[in-house]
């Protein structure tokens, strides 16, 4: 079997059960018959971008797949570019000038992104400000907003 769709099972297994350790995902594998060693189930996690992440529920740690923000949102990102005039900051604000209308989804992918710098955001016609954690970070809020304009 090619490495791309033993990558695409460990994808539809992590989607439907709770995986906590490579062991428990190396035997989900072999009950789909697919034999891997150890090390390259390692090798898939790392390819994959599968993250561990501990649920509020039963707070067991599971394995899931840490989808890029592009390939999450990619029509909010589509308007985010289409929409965004201009980036600006004041201390640890950062203020985005959109064209009429499209703050609120211009701040609706931020707030989705999760950016863990900003602590507050607040969207009116034709501006989104965003209130940064600490102003060191505005340089690093300002760049991550600035990549979805590429």
């Amino acid at each position: 079997m090619s490495r791309a769709k033993r990558q695409a099972v460990i994808l539809d297994i992590i989607s439907g059960m709770d995986i906590e350790t490579q062991k428990e995902l190396t035997y989900e594998l072999k009950m789909h018959g697919i034999n891997v060693t150890q090390a390259t189930i390692s090798r898939d996690i790392n390819e994959l971008g599968l993250v561990k992440l501990t649920s509020n529920k039963t707070g067991k740690q599971r394995y899931v797949y840490n989808q890029p923000a592009e390939e999450k949102f990619p029509k909010l990102i589509n308007l985010f570019q289409e929409s965004v005039i201009k980036i600006d900051n004041a201390m640890n604000i950062v203020v985005l000038k959109t064209i009429a209308g499209s703050a609120n989804t211009a701040c609706l992918l931020i707030d989705k992104l999760g950016i863990p710098e900003i602590i507050g955001s607040v969207a009116g016609d034709d501006t989104v400000i965003l209130v940064v954690d600490k102003i060191p970070n505005v340089k690093i809020v300002i760049e991550k907003l600035e990549s979805f304009l590429k």
